[in-house]
């Protein structure tokens, strides 16, 4: 079993940045994947980003790439997700998630694990 957590979420003006960070319980944190999704009202759960089981490998989503990253540090069982240039889109619940499978993938389906999400709110 592993029991995630995410924080970090807020308020932030369009233009600025947030971090989110997404805290892992369990000493198996280095053999998953870890990925980032979000959902808006209204909408479906869609893909942010993912990373491989050792970092070595990340893949976004078209509408965050070049503003956000994925990285992970093994040692203190948590993944981050850095959020610069935030747009009013970018505005959703955002969720960790962990895949067994330890290269990572687009598809939810995939993750076996998920946190309860943080609030991420950008005002224009």
């Amino acid at each position: 079993q592993v029991q995630l957590v995410e924080s970090g979420g807020g308020l932030v003006q369009a233009g600025g940045s947030l971090r989110l960070s997404c805290a892992a319980s369990g000493r198996t944190f280095s053999s998953y994947a870890m990925g980032w999704f979000r959902q808006a009202p209204g909408k479906e759960r869609e893909f942010v980003a993912t990373i491989n089981w050792n970092g070595g490998s990340t893949y976004y989503a078209d509408s965050v790439k070049g503003r956000f990253t994925i990285s992970r540090d093994n040692a203190k069982n948590t993944a981050y997700l850095q959020m610069n240039s935030l747009k009013p889109e970018d505005t959703a619940v955002y969720y960790c998630a962990a895949d067994q499978g330890a290269e990572g993938s687009w598809w939810p389906y995939e993750y076996d694990y998920w946190g309860q999400g943080t609030q991420v709110t950008v005002s224009s």
